[in-house]
């Protein structure tokens, strides 16, 4: 059986401008214009080679400014470096991390002066000294209570400001001066004294023998009745540095102080504890004075 012409079919090129195009619709007179398909297909050939030849130029100077920026950026000067790789510094010849800041010596502040220091001896303790340096002002507070201050006293013979055992400990610690002062509150009286002695171990020495008959002589005068002369009454006895001190509290009445005499405990506390700071801040005043000169 046959179908249409006999022979193998002719294919139509749209490349090919001598290749035979089939007649559309099955009519014979429709014959494409050879001339329009060639020129069609040269200008699309030749916009192809435009393409190839402006992306390849486009890759050429991405190229080249990559290599730029990496030259400039080892030089790191602007500049490309002339130096030949095979002059470069070997990693030995780097500048480790530790160079990249400046190295400081380790440095500590000295220790400050310790106050005690300079209240333990007489070569260091050279600051002005009386009872009304030591206890300055005319009233005293301590906490929620004032005192006032009463009559001072300052002597060289120290067994003379003493009694019962005392004068016999201040002695054979070698005692070169005692300073007392009174203070009183209400129906309430108070002499604190104060031994000085040339070194610390001597007003310890001294601290250690005293008992329970050891006491420091009540100061009155000056309004200050005359107490502790031979009632019962409330000693205490401490020293700090080159300094011994001591109070005696009790009435100006003669009464004798029990253990529910509250008041006269706490007088005797709080002289003995002002002692103790003033002693102190006067170690404090001239370690520090000793700091700003070096």
């Amino acid at each position: 059986m046959s179908f249409g012409q006999g022979g193998p079919q002719s294919q139509w090129d749209p490349w090919n401008p001598h290749s035979q195009q089939q007649p559309r619709n099955g009519g014979e007179g429709d014959t494409p214009d050879w001339a329009a398909l060639a020129e069609a297909s040269e200008a699309r050939a030749k916009r192809r080679r435009l393409m190839f030849i402006g992306g390849g130029a486009l890759a050429t100077v991405a190229v080249a400014g990559a290599v730029a920026v990496a030259v400039v950026s080892a030089d790191g000067s602007g500049q490309a470096s002339k130096t030949p790789s095979s002059q470069l510094p070997t990693s030995a010849g780097l500048p480790s991390q530790s160079a990249a800041g400046p190295s400081f010596a380790p440095t500590s502040a000295p220790p400050p002066l310790d106050p005690e220091d300079f209240v333990s001896s007489v070569k260091k303790d050279k600051a002005p000294l009386s009872p009304d340096i030591l206890f300055p002002g005319t009233r005293l507070t301590m906490g929620d209570v004032v005192y006032k201050k009463g009559p001072t006293a300052d002597t060289r013979t120290c067994a003379s400001a003493a009694k019962g055992t005392l004068p016999k400990a201040l002695a054979a610690g070698g005692c070169t001066r005692l300073m007392r002062v009174t203070y009183t509150r209400g129906d309430v009286a108070v002499t604190v004294g104060v031994a000085v002695f040339d070194e610390e171990s001597q007003a310890r020495k001294a601290r250690g023998e005293t008992d329970t008959k050891s006491s420091v002589r009540s100061l009155s005068g000056g309004g200050v009745k005359s107490f502790c002369t031979g009632a019962v009454c409330r000693s205490t006895t401490n020293s700090y540095g080159r300094y011994a001190y001591f109070t005696i509290a009790g009435f100006p009445s003669g009464e004798d102080v029990t253990q529910k005499s509250t008041d006269v405990f706490r007088a005797g506390d709080d002289l003995r504890e002002f002692a103790r700071r003033q002693i102190h801040r006067r170690g404090e005043a001239q370690a520090s004075a000793a700091a700003q000169a070096g």
